[in-house]
């Protein structure tokens, strides 16, 4: 089967990695038509990595800097709707602000994946954000975007995903958020995947004896902080010495293939590592959904 996606507020491809994983080890095909990402660090890293993966995005001008400037006619047809849409408003580190967010239109980005269903109506939408957005507001904002989905003709599942329930080490719960096109007649055969047993840990992060099964959750920056101070996040005990975090166990702690590059500095690849998802939490995630378009043609 054939999948055509878009990959907005791309980061450094998180989406797009799960997808090409899925075309390697499930024989399920697929093509990114359209990208989108504003960060020109983390623009780096997704073109150092998928240059040779999706040659046409780039070829054709289809990887755009800001999405509130995209003309939506030029963008080519495609299957499903990827979109880890700006998560700071909505965090517990961040503003809190969710729609009203006005330090840089942040929290509005998610009216712009309105415009994209809207427009190019796709079989199907996968979202992303930090678990907070359930509660924040009351639960009025959550709702909020339930309706809007809703209202654009979608069906609407969400579910607190953590990543150590999907193979890798690190806690880094976040809500998955995916919804099908009304007419596909199975859609109600979606379900998220089933949590797995987790045999890799941070021991075999390091390659050496840990304190710690699994890690901390990832964050997007922030100055480094001590093995024994409650916001610790990047210190763990290793071998019997103090050891932080850098970009080489943060790839593997989100779940990016060794060979994965970060042609940038250290700080903005660990900040680029915070802002990602769990690709293999994404990808189990994406399987369950090829499964019921796969279903849909037959």
């Amino acid at each position: 089967m054939q999948t055509k996606f878009i990959d907005l507020f791309a980061g450094i491809g998180g989406f797009h990695q799960a997808f090409h994983n899925l075309q390697k080890n499930k024989n399920y095909m697929s093509e990114c038509v359209f990208a989108c990402e504003i960060d020109k660090y983390a623009r780096e890293t997704y073109k150092a990595n998928f240059l040779t993966v999706s040659p046409k995005i780039f070829s054709n001008n289809f990887f755009a800097p800001d999405v509130s400037k995209v003309d939506l006619s030029k963008v080519p047809d495609y299957d499903v709707l990827c979109a880890g849409f700006p998560c700071q408003p909505f965090s517990q580190a961040g503003y809190k602000a969710g729609f009203q967010d006005e330090k840089d239109n942040r929290g509005n980005m998610f009216f712009s994946i309105i415009e994209f269903l809207k427009v190019h109506k796709p079989k199907v939408y996968f979202l992303e954000n930090v678990r907070h957005l359930i509660r924040h507001d009351e639960g009025k904002t959550f709702a909020t975007i339930q309706k809007m989905l809703r209202n654009e003709g979608y069906s609407f599942s969400s579910k607190v995903v953590k990543a150590s329930e999907f193979g890798v080490p690190q806690h880094r719960p976040r809500v998955f958020i995916v919804g099908f096109r009304d007419d596909i007649k199975n859609r109600d055969e979606f379900t998220f995947p089933e949590p797995q047993e987790l045999d890799y840990f941070m021991s075999d992060v390091f390659g050496e004896p840990c304190n710690k099964p699994i890690g901390y959750t990832l964050r997007v920056g922030g100055k480094s902080s001590g093995i024994n101070d409650r916001r610790n996040w990047d210190s763990y005990m290793v071998s019997g010495g103090i050891r932080k975090i850098t970009s080489v166990e943060g790839r593997k702690m989100n779940g990016f293939p060794d060979g994965f590059k970060f042609p940038v500095s250290e700080s903005q690849a660990m900040k680029q590592l915070g802002n990602s998802v769990a690709v293999p939490a994404v990808q189990a995630t994406i399987h369950e959904i090829l499964k019921v378009l796969e279903n849909a043609k037959q």
